[in-house]
């Protein structure tokens, strides 16, 4: 059984909660770092038809195939979800913000969001004087000269971003651990689709899919920066954590699968940061702590996990000195012994 056909059948024995289709799947508000500058963000999951990949089998981590829609939402319920979400940035009396949209798809999918209506919402957001920014999240294919161009009709010259979840620049991990259904050529051929019209770029890598060890992780998201900074100005570095109704789930219930140290991903942003210091490059380590999350000990892991975002956001290296802790060596000996037992969890 191929490894899509497994994950596909996972995705079929769960159920989709209903939700009202005018109701996005979740907005939040946060702050990064946008170029240099820090501003205030508010992120938008518009609860569409869902993600094609996702729809067929998709990624092995990916629990977000869940957010979507049980049926196909109109034009004006999405656009109701974008007034429910700007009405947040409202409450809070934000004065200058960034909007980054996903939809646990691909923004640029016409099954999910249409032309016209995309344009709608860029056009909204341009319109907005508070707004200084807008990201959007989409897989490669749909990348296009026509689709920049439609973009950018309607921006305003208002900086636009395309993120991407490449996870990684080796074609065989993200074939044969992570699913990705693209390749590296497909991220280049569109980051360069970007470049020429003026459109930035953001690549998501993944720390830790599963059949890697630690170490083996670690050196894989090192190389893949070094690959994609000529073509990306930020990277963002996701860790990779345990997800319901996925294969990662599954392997972790068996004990399987560990998710990343924390110590890992601090000292992947002291190498690459020294290395490339012209790149953004960002963490966020959700569920950190948590039994499904990265982690360290109980002592230290929230300390660490903030001392990770605080450099996201000032992307000065000194910061990742902050917090110190014993389990470190525990880190280290892992590092060590993880290769011989085949990417299976040592501590767990």
């Amino acid at each position: 059984m191929s490894l899509n056909q497994t994950v596909l059948e996972i995705r079929e024995r769960q159920r989709i909660k209903s939700k009202p289709y005018d109701e996005p799947a979740a907005f939040w508000i946060s702050k990064d770092n946008l170029r240099g500058d820090i501003v205030d963000v508010l992120t938008i999951i518009f609860q569409t038809s869902g993600c094609y990949w996702g729809k067929q089998g998709g990624c092995t981590m990916c629990g977000y195939v869940y957010d979507s829609s049980t049926g196909e939402p109109a034009d004006s319920d999405i656009m109701a979800q974008l007034d429910k979400a700007l009405a947040q940035a409202e409450r809070r009396k934000l004065e200058r913000f960034m909007v980054k949209i996903f939809t646990s798809g691909s923004f640029l999918d016409q099954r999910e969001i249409s032309t016209d209506l995309r344009k709608q919402i860029l056009k909204r957001l341009a319109d907005d004087e508070r707004i200084v920014a807008v990201l959007a999240e989409t897989r490669p294919e749909f990348v296009t000269e026509e689709a920049a161009q439609d973009c950018l009709s309607v921006m305003g010259g208002k900086p636009l971003e395309y993120a991407y979840g490449l996870e990684t620049t080796s074609d065989k991990i993200r074939r044969e651990s992570i699913n990705k259904g693209f390749s590296f050529a497909h991220f280049k051929r569109a980051a360069e689709i970007a470049k020429q019209n003026g459109i930035f770029t953001k690549a998501y890598l993944m720390l830790k899919p599963p059949f890697l060890s630690e170490k083996e992780a670690m050196e894989d998201i090192l190389n893949s920066i070094d690959e994609v900074a000529p073509y990306a100005e930020t990277v963002s570095i996701n860790l990779c954590n345990v997800q319901n109704g996925t294969f990662v789930e599954k392997l972790w219930e068996n004990k399987e699968f560990r998710p990343p140290w924390l110590w890992s991903i601090v000292k992947i942003l002291k190498e690459a940061k020294t290395k490339h210091p012209d790149l953004y490059l960002m963490s966020d380590p959700v569920g950190a702590g948590a039994k499904r999350g990265p982690r360290n000990c109980k002592i230290c892991s929230r300390d660490v996990a903030d001392m990770i975002r605080e450099f996201s956001i000032t992307q000065n290296v000194k910061t990742l000195e902050n917090v110190d802790c014993d389990c470190k060596l525990l880190w280290e000996k892992e590092l060590l012994l993880d290769d011989i037992t085949f990417g299976a969890p040592i501590l767990e």
